[in-house]
Order: structure tokens, then sequence, then C-alpha cells
């Protein structure tokens, strides 16, 4: 006889006073998605598997993944526009502006044609 996994997460979620909405926001996930793992609509398959590694390796779902600090960089904020194009990987541009480079050509033009 195939068995169905039951889902206890309405109940504990009671248990510890919360609404749905609350527990979606401290697991991450949407308010539908707590409403679908307490119906047992989805969700209960990667519960099962967790469980199922647990008991493989006699351990505590919290022994499943190790956190470690990752060191961040200082954020520096630049001072220029050079440390910008330096930041972007980008060519810092010409010391003429391509509007002065614009009304160049156009005054040139008008010269020509007048």
């Amino acid at each position: 006889m195939k068995r169905k996994a039951k889902p206890n997460i309405a109940f504990l979620r009671e248990k510890a006073g919360l609404t749905q909405l609350e527990l979606s926001r401290l697991v991450g996930v949407t308010e539908s998605t707590i409403q679908n793992w307490e119906s047992g609509r989805t969700g209960t398959e990667q519960i099962e598997r967790i469980i199922k590694f647990c008991k493989a390796l006699n351990c505590q779902v919290e022994d499943l993944i190790e956190y470690v600090n990752i060191p961040q960089e200082p954020a520096t904020k630049p001072s220029s526009l050079s440390d910008i194009h330096n930041m972007l990987g980008t060519d810092e541009p010409s010391s003429t502006s391509s509007l002065d480079t614009q009304a160049d050509t156009t005054l040139q033009e008008s010269r020509l044609k007048g």
C-alpha cells in the first residue's frame, strides 16, 4: 500500500501563532506557496527528500547546510568620472564632448552651404 504524505505545516504554523502571510515572509516564499504546502498540493516531495537525507545521514535538518561568513569588499564611492569609467571598464571619452563635436560639424556644414 502506497502512503501519501499529509503535511503538518498548518498545525505547526497555528501552534506558533503565525498567519500564512507571516510564515511566508519568514520563509521567503509567497502566501500561496504556504497554502499549497499546507494543503499537500505541492512541496511535500522536497520535504520528504530532506527527511530521507536526514535519516540516511543520521542528522538534523540544520546539519545539512553550513553557513560561512563571506567577507564583503568595502564599498568605495567613485570620486571622479575617471573612477566611474575604471569601475565600469569603459574608455574615458576624449576631452571634446560629443555635443561639441556635433556643434562643430553643424557649423562646418553651414559654412559650406553658405
